[in-house]
């Protein structure tokens, strides 16, 4: 499968996420970015993304929040959740919300890659189910 996705990033430390963004574009992969769950949103109501990166602790609107707007507006989008904060109730509850995946940080760049991958393969087979089923 080719690297030519575009997965939104989305973190309230700057330094974090232009980090990630360079690592990420490295390995050929587009990012967006944004610096809270608003943002996100905002950017996801006017274009789409493969896969989102989505932080847990966030100032106002948490991850937990923005994950549940995310999958209203583009419900087949996977949203992994990378999040340094993480616990066994925070977890049960992303994966309740549907998140694809929940990494905690550091984590090293070929599991992101490898992740978003596999999100990206399952969104497209999702995808191709709707349509085949004309939902």
């Amino acid at each position: 499968m080719d690297r030519s996705w575009t997965v939104l990033l989305v973190d309230d430390e700057p330094l974090f996420l232009d980090t990630l963004s360079k690592l990420l574009q490295r390995q050929h992969v587009l990012t967006l970015t944004a610096p809270d769950g608003p943002s996100a949103l905002a950017l996801l109501r006017d274009r789409d993304a493969d896969a989102v990166l989505l932080d847990l602790k966030m100032p106002g609107m948490d991850g937990l929040e923005t994950l549940r707007e995310i999958k209203k507006i583009r419900p087949l989008t996977p949203v992994i959740i990378l999040t340094g904060h993480a616990t066994l109730e925070s977890g049960t509850e992303a994966l309740k919300l549907e998140a694809y995946d929940f990494l905690t940080k550091p984590a090293k760049v070929s599991k992101l890659i490898e992740t978003i991958q596999e999100a990206v393969r399952s969104r497209r087979l999702a995808e191709e189910a709707v349509r085949r089923d004309g939902r």
